[in-house]
Order: structure tokens, then C-alpha cells, then sequence
């Protein structure tokens, strides 16, 4: 009688890519067989209770360019990837059965969402099997921190500060040698269209500030022409506040939101430019930027659900205002304020919106329209490419006065127009109709 092969199953889910993925490497290790799965969960496409989609189609695209390059990078590890359009607890049990799973690896959540749909996908597997979880996503791993999770600053500059004095960043992980082809399943899977998730086409509007595919070939690539082509990451600090144009920030952060690229990615590679090219106040504002990043992660996982609750982390009781009409007046860009509608404009023609006019339109929202922070959060997260639960929300806590912002500052969106957009190159950009001919 022979003996059963076992397997291991590779859950990915925002850690999309194969280089620096502690997960991957431990299953091949591990097992001679390895299969990886993922999903275009329906529950991720549907509407919410504000009447939007909960992942619009800019974001979606974006996804499904970034699992089509994961595939191909798996196939060259003779590892299939399962590509599915269930919610997991449909289809990893009957992956676990048929293939004889004894272990799942997957990047450890927190928040309420993925910790939900994991204990689905465990209640609907009848085999025993072990959990695997590995923190994938951040620059400072946890075990390295300082402090407990407990004891994170509620102010940013204490973490930063400790963090950059008593935590050593961990080397990148190389990338894992091939299984035999053997390993390979028969059946290859094929990748959906927008239409198959209920969404509408869309094309690359000729103004975006990010045209750029997904996937982390198309991550390496944008890395190597802002670092070593066009050495703007010397220039970074000066001009990450600009509104207009590919190269004012670095764009990173879709990539890093769907784990494409890691931090550590990044952050190893902007120490291989402070070698060879130049160290300055730009090169380390990148780091200081993914510090930010790390922050939000480890207040989420301190705080748990009063991130999305409407008094935040601070628990403050203000009144905030519900109506559609003012919140669909923002949304369309159709507000008082020209410098607002034209973020508002350009997010929604693109999936994308500046920094600086990501705080403006938050803080509009919040501050003058007094409206309830959340929904504003919920809109973000159905269109932005780069939508991050943690920054997210981090962010819309810090700038509506419920999160980690000690001062709780109001923009004066009028003087912030006339610093960034002096000339209104990009209110003209968006606003201005005879652009459209």
C-alpha cells in the first residue's frame, strides 16, 4: 500500500509575491509538495451598508495584474497557483482533503475582516492541520520591538526614535530554490476580468499620477528607475509634497499595500543607494515614511477594532453628520473648496490622490463638513490602489481628531492650495473642462 504524500498550502493574501516571503520559503522547506492559493473573495467585491462597491475597479485591477505576475513567479518554483472566486471556506477544505494539506501558511492578520474569514476557512476543515503564521508586512519585525505591543507610543516620533535606535532590520530573504516540476498540479488556473467580479472596465486616464501595473516585476522596475535611473530618491524629501506627474513621490505604496514588494525590500536598497550614490535628508525621509507605515500597523494591533469605531483611539465624543447629499457632494468633487474637488476628481478618475491632498479632502471632510470620518475611510478604501486597513484608518483617526495626532490640527485648505498649487497647475489639470477635448 503506499504511503500518502502530504502538502502544504500557501494562503496568500496580502503578501503577493514570492521574494522575502518567510511563509513560502518555511512550506518548501518543509514539504516536498507545495500548493498556493488565492482568492478574489465575492464579500470583497460586493456593496456596503454606505452604498458603494467595498474594492472598486481601479484597486481590482491593479490586484489582478499583481496575482497574474505572482503566478507566473510561482510557476517558475513549479508551485500552481489556485486562483479562486469563492470565499475561502468554500474551497480550502476541499484543497486540504484532495491534496492531504497538513499545513497553512499565511502572513498573520489582526484586524476583524481576515481574522473573520480565517476562522471560517478553520470551522469548514474536518482534517487535522497546523496554522502557520509569519509577520510579513512589516519593516520592524514584532519580536524586535522595544517594547510590548501594549507599550507602543501613542505618539509617532517616540516610536520612531526607539525604534531606529535599539531595532536592527532583518535581511531580505532570498529567493527559494524550485521544487521539482513534478510539483506542479495539472490543472493551471486562469485569472478574472473585471466583468467577473461585477465591476466595470477601466483605462489608464491620461493625467494619473500612477500609471502603473501591478506586480512586483513592475515594483523593481519603478525601484530601479527612481533610484538608479533617475536618482530622484536624492531629491525625494523636496518634492513628495508635489500634485502632479509620476515623480514627485515614489509610488511605492500599491505595492506595498498588496505585499508585491516588502518593506525591507525597499528599505535594503535605498542603504545599497546611500553607498554607491548619496546619503542625505531624502534617501533617509524614504525610511522615515516606512517607519510611519510600521507605526499604523503596530496602533491597529494595539488598539484592535477602535480604529474603525467613530470615536477612534481616543474615544471622543464628537457629532458627526451622516447626510448623502454633503457626502456625495465631496465624493463628485462638487464642494466649495476647488482645491478639494480636484483631489476629489482625480481619485475618482484614477484610484490615486497625493499625500498632501489625501490630508486636504480628509480633513475637509471631518473639520468643515464635520461628517462622519468613516465613511470618508470606507470611500478611500473602495477606490485608493494603495488601500492599506492600517494606514487607512490611521490616518483618517490622526487628521479627524480621534487618533494619534496630539494637536489635533484643522488644514486651511485655501493657504494649502496656494502653497502646493500656487500656479493651479493641478486644480487646472482636473477642474478645467477644455482639458478633456
Amino acid at each position: 500500500m503506499s504511503k500518502k504524500i502530504t502538502s502544504a498550502l500557501v494562503w496568500f493574501r496580502n503578501d503577493l509575491r514570492v521574494e522575502d516571503h518567510m511563509g513560502l520559503n518555511r512550506a518548501i522547506a518543509s514539504y516536498d509538495n507545495v500548493i498556493a492559493y488565492y482568492t478574489f473573495n465575492p464579500s470583497h467585491y460586493g456593496n456596503i451598508r454606505w452604498g458603494f462597491k467595498k474594492t472598486e475597479k481601479y484597486r481590482a485591477k491593479f490586484l489582478i495584474e499583481s496575482v497574474e505576475d505572482l503566478k507566473a513567479a510561482l510557476k517558475k518554483l513549479n508551485i500552481t497557483l489556485v486562483i479562486d472566486l469563492k470565499p475561502p471556506q468554500q474551497t480550502i477544505p476541499q484543497i486540504v482533503k484532495k491534496h492531504h494539506v497538513k499545513s497553512i501558511y499565511l502572513q498573520r492578520e489582526w484586524t476583524q475582516e481576515e481574522l473573520e474569514e480565517e476562522k471560517k476557512v478553520s470551522n469548514a476543515i474536518k482534517d487535522k492541520i497546523s496554522w502557520v503564521r509569519n509577520y510579513e508586512q512589516m519593516l520592524f519585525h514584532p519580536e524586535e520591538l522595544p517594547f510590548n505591543i501594549s507599550q507602543i507610543p501613542e505618539v509617532f516620533g517616540s516610536f520612531r526614535k526607539r525604534c531606529e535606535k535599539d531595532v536592527t532590520i532583518k535581511p531580505v530573504l532570498s529567493l527559494t530554490k524550485p521544487l521539482p516540476s513534478s510539483n506542479l498540479l495539472e490543472k493551471s488556473y486562469e485569472l478574472p476580468n473585471l466583468s467577473d467580479l461585477g465591476l466595470k472596465s477601466t483605462e489608464t486616464d491620461y493625467r494619473s499620477a500612477f500609471p502603473f501595473r501591478g506586480g512586483t516585476a513592475n515594483a523593481i522596475e519603478r525601484l530601479r528607475l527612481y533610484f538608479w535611473e533617475t536618482k530622484k530618491l536624492s531629491y525625494y524629501k523636496n518634492t513628495r509634497n508635489g500634485l502632479v506627474g509620476t515623480d514627485y513621490s515614489s509610488k511605492f505604496s500599491p505595492w506595498l499595500a498588496n505585499g508585491s514588494i516588502s518593506p525591507k525590500m525597499i528599505y535594503w536598497e535605498i542603504k545599497r543607494y546611500e553607498k554607491s550614490v548619496q546619503k542625505n535628508q531624502s534617501t533617509y525621509w524614504l525610511i522615515f515614511e516606512l517607519i510611519w507605515r510600521d507605526y499604523f500597523k503596530y496602533i491597529s494591533m494595539k488598539h484592535g477594532n477602535k480604529i474603525f469605531k467613530t470615536k477612534g483611539i481616543l474615544e471622543r465624543d464628537y457629532r458627526w453628520g451622516n447626510s448623502y447629499s454633503v457626502f456625495d457632494s465631496w465624493c463628485e468633487g462638487k464642494t466649495s473648496e476647488p482645491f478639494v474637488n480636484a483631489n476629489m476628481i482625480e481619485l475618482k478618475q484614477t484610484g490615486w490622490m497625493s499625500n498632501r491632498g489625501r490630508q486636504n479632502v480628509a480633513s475637509f471632510f471631518a473639520k468643515d463638513l464635520k461628517m462622519d470620518w468613516r465613511m470618508g475611510a470606507a470611500y478611500f478604501e473602495s477606490l485608493l490602489i494603495d488601500y492599506d486597513v492600517h494606514s487607512n484608518y490611521g490616518n483618517w483617526m490622526y487628521v479627524s481628531g480621534v487618533g494619534n495626532d496630539p494637536r489635533d490640527r484643522k488644514f486651511d485648505i485655501q493657504w494649502q492650495a496656494q502653497r502646493y498649487d500656487s500656479n493651479s497647475r493641478f486644480q487646472n489639470l482636473w477642474l478645467q473642462k477644455t482639458l478633456f477635448k
